[in-house]
């Protein structure tokens, strides 16, 4: 990486940080721990862990909950300058989302390789035959994010 990607680099992990905090809140109430933040300008105006259990919901999905929040603090449907920091790879649904509502940016942390929308397994945010192509950087607390749900699954088995 060179020296005009670190303030970049170094602003991507801060807001991820705040993701795997959530993700840390979704492991302590024995949800798969997966944390996400949405940001516009600088700010968070949207935020979810996994609330898939809690709600009883398929879709309460970190990704989906912070978007949603997203939209009713900036009173918009589309979220065009706004990106989605999520500790995971977003699932199909989740990507899905990501696309109708326009997002400038996704990045997350680990690839999910069973049923990843951004890229490992479908890529639903940066489809070229799409409307819209959401940019997707990945990496950003792989480690991290990759242990905190070893750490899960196995608490589980």
């Amino acid at each position: 990486m060179n020296k005009i990607d670190l303030p970049v680099w170094q602003k991507h992990q801060r807001f991820m940080a705040r993701a795997f905090t959530l993700a840390e809140q979704a492991f302590e109430e024995g949800e798969v721990p997966v944390g996400a933040v949405l940001v516009y300008k600088g700010q968070i105006v949207g935020k979810g862990y996994n609330q898939v259990e809690r709600l009883n919901d398929p879709t309460a999905h970190a990704e989906m909950i912070a978007i949603s929040a997203a939209c009713e603090t900036l009173a918009e449907k589309y979220l065009n300058d706004c990106t989605l920091y999520v500790t995971l790879e977003p699932c199909p649904m989740c990507a899905g989302a990501a696309f109708w509502s326009k997002l400038g940016g996704i990045v997350f942390g680990a690839v999910d390789p069973k049923s990843g929308g951004c890229g490992s397994i479908f890529n639903i945010a940066s489809n070229q035959k799409l409307n819209h192509q959401v940019e997707v950087i990945h990496g950003v607390m792989e480690a991290e994010s990759e242990h905190l749900m070893k750490e899960f699954f196995k608490s589980k088995r």
